[in-house]
């Protein structure tokens, strides 16, 4: 079986991505650059007692994702204790709603939203009150 044990998220402004991550997600960041041979920094999502993985901020290579168009790769989807919260604090810091808060049915709140450089990510909040 195939694990996902790491992720990358393509950025045009490093330190734009690196604060909008940690002050939404409280994400930390490791500079792993000079293993890489580009800006890359290495982002820790929790402990290693929590669920989920770690990944890295990498420079974009080639023009960031067009609005409007179909998602071409992976979404990743970021789990939260407080939607709402959350939310504000992705707006406040530069994101936009992609498609908005919806409930999946006795499991949790679901939206998407774009980041400060233009990728798409999830938010999601377990609530088997959801409806």
């Amino acid at each position: 079986m195939g694990r996902v044990v790491h992720f990358e998220i393509h950025v045009d402004d490093m330190e734009r991505a690196k604060s909008f991550y940690s002050e939404v997600f409280d994400w930390q960041f490791e500079d792993w650059s000079e293993y890489a041979g580009m800006p890359y920094f290495g982002v820790v999502t929790g402990g290693e007692d929590e669920p989920g993985i770690n990944g890295a901020l990498m420079q974009r290579k080639s023009a960031p994702p067009e609005l409007n168009q179909a998602l071409n790769g992976y979404a990743c989807t970021i789990g939260v204790g407080d939607y709402d919260t959350v939310e504000a604090k992705i707006l406040e810091h530069g994101g936009k709603v992609a498609l908005p808060k919806y409930a999946l049915p006795g499991m949790a709140w679901q939206g998407y939203y774009l980041d400060t450089e233009g990728n798409i990510f999830g938010v999601h909040q377990p609530d088997e009150n959801a409806k």
